[in-house]
């Protein structure tokens, strides 16, 4: 009994830590689903946030990812003006083969019991296929096909916000924010990554690209003139910007003494191990963090123009702000002698504080 106790405190606490609203366990044996919503803070609007599918180590290991996950989707909605608030979830397994349509509307289905409270869409292990599934036992659910009314695959968009991302750090840095003739190493290129290699081979960037598919690797090196590197030499190449796609955490204790990059700027979520710990470092080391949550956030902007019913126009417009949105927080960085990811986080933060105080007005 002592030792339930003590799973449930640990729970619990870790939801007190980052301000978490509910954690949600799905377990549908039927299926196989073994999932975890975690929905982080609903003050601006209802918790929207992409399910991975991932094959944890722990169950431990999932519902950190989730609450970290969840937390960066609350401020990456408020530091866009968006009426969202923040959530996540996962499911255990592997994607390439433990899925099927069964396990999919089951957990649309858990989505539905949640009364609009958490709004999902596709993310690392899901695809468009996936949320249209779930769209057959819920209403909340975007990024399902255009065929359907949907917007479909937000990685496009996405992509452009990490681009524009990176060109307000290259302007504060280079004075410029001309990208031709700069270095990018882009680690990981699954949907989101491929497209921003894209982007930048248009503008004359040198691309090197990192994967762990090999196959995949080869076949983008190739299709953009791209130039693959092994992913233990990322840390060590000497060039501009180091653009993380894939999986968070990698810049940590031990690579960011290897660290040649200016800037650092990606789609990856949570790619600082510790944000106070190494975004000071980055800043001691005068290397420019831009944000994760807030120069990936064109995903989530196009989820929302879905569900408004803004369309495609509207969601382009909303993720060029993202450039100027940038700069603002590199100002307040240098103004308070700050990481940029705290001035992010104060920004998204302030934002919170107004609106709550308008919704507890009436």
């Amino acid at each position: 009994m002592s030792d339930n106790s003590s799973v449930v405190t640990s729970i619990l606490d870790q939801l007190s830590a980052l301000g978490h609203k509910k954690i949600v366990y799905c377990n549908d044996p039927d299926t196989g689903l073994k999932a975890i919503i975690a929905v982080h803070d609903t003050t601006l609007g209802p918790a929207l946030g992409g399910t991975r599918m991932w094959n944890y180590a722990t169950e431990a290991e999932a519902l950190h990812d989730v609450l970290r996950l969840s937390r960066s989707m609350t401020y990456k909605a408020a530091i866009t003006g968006l009426n969202l608030g923040g959530g996540k979830a996962v499911i255990i397994g592997d994607s390439r083969k433990g899925k099927s349509e069964a396990m999919m509307r089951s957990y649309g289905r858990f989505i539905k019991n949640l009364n609009g409270e958490f709004i999902t869409a596709e993310d690392v292990g899901t695809t468009t296929r996936d949320m249209e599934f779930i769209s057959m036992e819920t209403k909340h659910v975007t990024g399902v096909p255009e065929s359907i009314g949907g917007m479909g695959d937000p990685a496009p968009t996405s992509a452009r916000g990490v681009f524009l991302g990176i060109k307000a750090c290259v302007k504060e840095v280079f004075g410029t924010d001309t990208l031709a003739g700069r270095s990018v190493v882009v680690q990981g290129i699954g949907n989101v990554g491929e497209h921003l290699v894209e982007l930048l081979r248009k503008e004359n960037v040198e691309v090197f690209i990192s994967d762990i598919n090999e196959e995949r690797l080869h076949h983008v090196a190739r299709k953009y003139k791209a130039k693959p590197v092994e992913a233990d030499k990322i840390f060590g190449l000497d060039v501009d910007i180091y653009a993380p796609c894939a999986l968070g955490a990698t810049v940590n204790d031990k690579t960011i003494p290897k660290m040649k990059f200016a800037i650092i700027a990606g789609s990856a979520n949570n790619p600082l191990a510790d944000e106070q710990i190494h975004g000071q470092l980055l800043l001691e080391k005068n290397i420019l963090f831009a944000p994760d949550y807030l120069i990936n956030a064109g995903g989530l902007i196009n989820c929302y123009c879905e569900l408004t019913g803004f369309g495609k126009k509207r969601a382009i417009q909303l993720t060029e702000n993202i450039y100027d949105a940038t700069r603002n927080v590199i100002k307040l960085s240098k103004a308070d002698n700050i990481p940029t990811i705290l001035a992010a986080n104060r920004i998204a933060e302030q934002r919170i504080i107004d609106i709550k105080k308008i919704k507890s007005s009436f």
